[in-house]
């Protein structure tokens, strides 16, 4: 931070009495209210429920039903953490047993609480269609963070309206929240490691990071605390700023994705037992439950749907974040050598498609991008898995631009392009919005089927019925669909070995 920095990417000389102090949100008298609400799929019939606290609760608790006016059942535990630098309290609670693809109410214990409301999880085999949003990169709005039309040449020192207007990708989030039944966010949250970038925080940069990290996560509630948010990590976790080789002078609580553990480690899911009746499934899928690591990796089942979220930043050979990366941010290892990998591969090949048909992944850093160079450590880790278990569509971020690829492997094309590709689909999600602007798109991969760097964006993934997927682009502004496609899998191998 400044406290330990003196230089930090070349900001401009500035003039006496610019700086001003971090903009953290106002403490609540209530100590107890609750804030940053955050719900994900846990497991089988369970959602959790997180929030942050002012004070470090004995019992963090959560009562629940089938009515707003009933709730008749709680839950408790005893999950209410922080870190050093952190002025709140993560806490986590688990509601299990839930009926399943039903309206529950919700509220967390406190004097200073409302009853909120969330859909439970559909059971693995439901083929009932549903749609899920990819949300990528998204950063804080506002005085710490980007305006309306934000890229580079666009930044906006002190917005001029009220910044909850210029939000684009949140406010359509909300206004299309029936048309969805959770998110997947697979890194980059809040951008609170850009704290430099504003003038006013170079001298109180160690508050100022955690002070984006609550504007954010308070901005984000009105979706996360409706509708499951399912989160793994990306590069702009890892510390308190991306200066190579000297994260070790970061804070204790602001380096290493300190925020992350502590936010997500409680709520993300391990990995479902598997309701196949091949016992190969059934123990493959223990192994990965017990190879899990969440938030890092995990997997959780959804109807007709079996996601795997992976982490592109530590945990497997020249990883860019780990000790040896090319980011040099001296990041984990969270696991035990080859853990992630053993865990993907046993996760993977625990799927059954007549159980789940559609298996896609969600990570941070892309191998396939147009206009900039794909993480070339990732695509010898995990790609080779991909293909050989049959992942049908593949979801990344990092580059801030949404982008379509024909289906592909090792670099080259499926020959059957979208008609039942043995490769998986490929896309880019990471559009949402932030700090850093947007990526300009490029012309360098000849199976680049669709690029917008426009304005900011999101996918939203359909599952139309066993066989038929579909990707929309949207634009956040207007809700506008800049770009469709659907991929047919035939789906007709009960597991999928090539």
């Amino acid at each position: 931070m400044v406290k330990s920095f003196t230089s930090v990417k070349g900001l401009p000389v500035l003039a006496a009495g610019v700086f001003a102090a971090a903009s953290f949100p106002v403490i609540p008298t209530d100590l107890t209210t609750p804030s940053q609400q955050r719900l994900a799929i846990n497991g089988p019939n369970a959602v959790s429920v997180g929030w942050n606290t002012y004070k470090k609760l004995d019992k963090p608790c959560v009562q629940y039903g089938t009515s707003s006016d009933a709730l008749t059942s709680e839950a408790c535990s005893t999950s209410s953490v922080t870190y050093g630098t952190s002025r709140t309290f993560a806490n986590a609670v688990t509601l299990t047993d839930l009926a399943p693809a039903t309206t529950y109410f919700y509220k967390i214990v406190s004097t200073n609480s409302s009853v909120e409301h969330f859909f439970s999880s559909r059971v693995a085999g439901d083929k009932t269609p549903f749609a899920m949003n990819a949300v990528i990169d998204l950063g804080v709005y506002g005085a710490d963070g980007y305006t309306i039309e934000m890229d580079e040449r666009k930044r906006d020192t002190i917005p001029t309206i009220d910044p909850s207007l210029n939000h684009t990708t949140i406010n359509q989030l909300a206004n299309t929240v029936d048309d969805y039944e959770f998110i997947v966010h697979p890194g980059d949250f809040a951008y609170a490691d850009d704290w430099f970038l504003k003038p006013k925080n170079l001298l109180d940069g160690e508050d100022a990071f955690q002070a984006i990290l609550e504007q954010f996560y308070t901005q984000l509630s009105p979706i996360s605390g409706r509708k499951p948010y399912m989160a793994s990590p990306g590069n702009h976790e890892a510390a308190c700023q991306e200066i190579p080789f000297l994260t070790g002078l970061c804070p204790e609580g602001q380096k290493n994705f300190t925020d992350f553990m502590t936010r997500f480690g409680e709520t993300m899911a391990t990995a479902f037992p598997s309701t196949s009746s091949a016992e190969a499934a059934r123990v493959n899928a223990n192994k990965a439950q017990l190879l899990a690591n969440p938030p890092f990796w995990y997997s959780f089942e959804y109807g007709m749907l079996h996601f795997v979220m992976i982490n592109t930043e530590t945990d497997f050979e020249d990883a860019p974040d780990g000790k040896d990366g090319s980011a040099h941010l001296n990041s984990g290892p969270f696991g035990a050598p080859n853990q992630q990998i053993e865990f993907l591969e046993a996760d993977l090949a625990s799927v059954d498609r007549s159980v789940t048909p559609w298996l896609l992944v969600g990570g941070h850093r892309p191998w396939y991008s147009t206009g900039s160079k794909g993480c070339e450590p990732c695509q010898e880790a995990f790609e080779p898995l991909f293909y050989k278990y049959g992942v049908d569509l593949a979801i990344f971020g990092h580059v801030h631009n949404s982008q379509r690829f024909r289906p592909v492997f090792n670099n080259a094309a499926d020959p059957k392009g979208y008609d039942d590709p043995a490769a998986p689909m490929y896309i880019v999600a990471g559009g949402a919005g932030n700090i850093e602007g947007l990526s300009a798109v490029g012309k360098n991969l000849s199976f680049n089927a669709f690029a917008y760097a426009d304005d900011f964006s999101y996918a939203k993934v359909s599952f139309l019925d066993e066989n038929n997927l579909q990707v929309d682009f949207i634009k956040s502004t207007t809700g506008e669909v800049l770009d469709t496609s659907k991929l047919f899998k035939s789906h007709k191998e009960q597991f999928v070995v090539q």
